[in-house]
């Protein structure tokens, strides 16, 4: 069930990025490359740190009054793959260390977002520029808690399909 007040969806970012960020903690770069499917850690945590960016962006333009690209400029909804695919080569170059350094300022972004905001900015009507009826606080809380709690869910996975594979 979405959230619909600003203390709700700061309490269920802040307790999703913890889940998180305790659950990626200990890993360094070599189990951060353990991938599923040709995704890595890293490639996952890369994307949401970026989709808080894209989120944040769109929100600014909308009440700039500028056009609002979704998902981003070059891509419609149905090209997430191309999207996705495309950021993973944009992201390649970085290390571990640095994919959790922009996580982390991405959540910085976000919960200094939502403090700002009211629950009127957030919960009172379709974000500016959004092409549908999803609020502020909807699309934020996509782009973080939602996110957060699928990548956390990625990494279990992961790490359980490379404990089952390792021999003992």
């Amino acid at each position: 069930m979405a959230c619909t007040h600003k203390s709700e969806l700061l309490k269920i970012t802040n307790k999703e990025y913890a889940k998180l960020s305790k659950l990626i903690a200990p890993l360094d770069g070599q189990l951060a490359a353990m991938a599923l499917d040709g995704v890595s850690i890293k490639d996952v945590i890369g994307h949401r740190a970026h989709w808080i960016g894209l989120f944040l962006g769109w929100y600014h333009d909308g009440l700039a009054g500028k056009e609002v690209f979704f998902p981003a400029e070059g891509y419609k909804w149905t090209e997430l793959n191309r999207y996705n695919a495309d950021l993973r080569q944009r992201q390649a170059h970085l290390d571990w260390e640095a994919v959790c350094g922009l996580l982390q300022g991405g959540y910085a972004d976000m919960i200094g977002f939502i403090e700002t905001a009211s629950d009127e900015t957030l919960y009172g009507g379709s974000m500016i520029g959004a092409k549908n009826d999803w609020t502020p606080g909807r699309w934020a809380e996509a782009a973080g808690a939602s996110h957060f709690r699928s990548a956390a869910k990625f990494v279990r996975s992961v790490l359980k399909d490379h404990h089952a594979s390792s021999p003992p």
